[in-house]
């Protein structure tokens, strides 16, 4: 048992001893990404550890987006500066595997610091795309999500469809979307955030069991190339353009999609497609009924649907600290996969639980029960057992390569390239992200 169950069982410590103590502890900072009601809850996390022992003291900071982060964290370790624990998001996990020396990999952490750590006891869709060859985890997950469909009930009942039935084929969106816009009970049927990346492409391909690139999506090795413009992806292009110009469709913007979530909050739009840890965020802005679906797919495609694959981040340990730093950063992350408290994290977030225990956990709670469609991303994610296609990516710069796609995409709804064109172009132009990064990394 490690140090922090023992604590954990021990007699509680009073909040003055606490107060008196916390000047001597061991400082341990932890860089983030996440603002408003997310930051607040992360900042939670850490004053829940801090409140269970006296030795040592996470410290929450706020860094920036991502990417903002992931720059930032570059610098400081150049600098010396670097913090103990940083969240990076799912895209930058190639490009911190290259860093070796940079980071401390959890799984030698945890086990020279003899804590508590089975990568057995985490969902294999979420481990798998955090573990090197040899299935050893590198990072900590932690706020894991998987993108769904949220859909406005009334709207439907208004267009003069079932509420209780979203669509579950993308045949079925363009059905439904066009007697929306044809009743005018919404602008347009639906939008999306990551229209040309994470949802519209890397999970678009993922749960038609088609390859993002070479090499099992790059997890094979840095001399991989881009394989998501094959013909399945050019047809969803080229329809979604064809959507665009009808009304179904409603383009929201590179990157995240900055429209997406106020068009359908205003009703504009019937439906949307963005991370499940945006459930929060859409029952607390929508002044109607919400309904959730999984993310459609082409039923002519065989094998799917597949599997949707993660989004979200992990949280890296930076090498450059003394050991008894690690050992509290060693305790904070068994903290963190405690099944109470991982299972309060999911529910307050729409997060994935990492581990089988808080799912089951939250399963025992009633949870899903009393939160209709809180499962679908956990069903979605588990639909089946993952392939080489729908596992995840591993390619280094992606976030380079993800600007690449949203420039291409607006070439397509411009008019001024076919889905193949610009998938194609898209292609080249990532490789040669991926050969640049590649030669800096060997």
């Amino acid at each position: 048992m490690s140090r922090f169950m023992l604590r954990a069982l021990s007699t509680g410590i009073t909040a003055a001893t606490l107060s008196v103590s916390a000047h001597a502890a061991t400082e341990i900072t932890w860089w983030h990404s996440m603002g408003g009601e997310l930051g607040e809850r992360l900042s939670a996390l850490a004053e829940d550890f801090n409140a269970t022992q006296d030795e040592y003291r996470v410290t929450p900071s706020y860094r920036g987006e991502y990417e903002q982060t992931m720059v930032n964290t570059i610098a400081a370790f150049r600098a010396g500066e670097q913090p103990h624990i940083v969240q990076i998001y799912e895209v930058g996990t190639g490009t911190m595997m290259a860093a070796q020396g940079a980071i401390y990999p959890v799984f030698e952490l945890m086990e020279e610091h003899g804590n508590t750590f089975d990568p057995a006891d985490y969902l294999p869709v979420v481990t798998g795309y955090y573990t090197d060859t040899n299935g050893n985890m590198l990072s900590m997950p932690f706020n894991s999500s998987t993108p769904i469909l949220y859909y406005n009930k009334a709207i439907f009942e208004a267009a003069g469809l079932d509420p209780e039935s979203p669509p579950t084929t993308w045949a079925e969106m363009g059905e439904m979307g066009q007697q929306i816009v044809d009743e005018g009970a919404a602008s347009c049927g639906f939008t999306m955030a990551y229209a040309a990346n994470w949802v519209g492409l890397e999970n678009f391909s993922a749960l038609h069991n088609q390859s993002i690139g070479t090499q099992e999506n790059g997890f094979g090795g840095l001399d991989t190339e881009f394989a998501f413009n094959g013909d399945v992806q050019a047809r969803f292009w080229d329809q979604l353009k064809e959507w665009s110009d009808s009304g179904v469709y409603s383009y929201a913007g590179p990157a995240n999609g900055p429209d997406a979530a106020p068009s359908f909050y205003s009703s504009d739009c019937a439906m949307y497609m963005n991370s499940s840890a945006s459930r929060a965020d859409v029952l607390a802005n929508s002044d109607f009924d919400v309904g959730f679906g999984m993310l459609p797919y082409y039923d002519d495609v065989d094998g799917a649907p597949q599997n949707s694959i993660i989004g979200g981040a992990t949280l890296w340990v930076l090498s450059g600290h003394e050991d008894d730093e690690y050992t509290g950063v060693a305790e904070f992350l068994e903290y963190l996969s405690l099944p109470d408290v991982q299972a309060e994290w999911h529910q307050g977030t729409g997060y994935l639980p990492i581990t089988t225990a808080a799912y089951e956990l939250s399963q025992e709670q009633g949870y899903y029960d009393e939160n209709p469609g809180a499962d679908i991303a956990i069903e979605q994610i588990n639909l089946n057992e993952p392939t080489e296609n729908s596992k995840g990516l591993r390619f280094g710069n992606y976030p380079q390569v993800r600007m690449v796609l949203d420039e291409e995409f607006q070439a397509v709804l411009a008019g001024n390239k076919s889905g193949q064109q610009a998938l194609d172009d898209a292609a080249s132009r990532g490789n040669q992200i991926l050969r640049d990064f590649e030669a800096a990394n060997n």
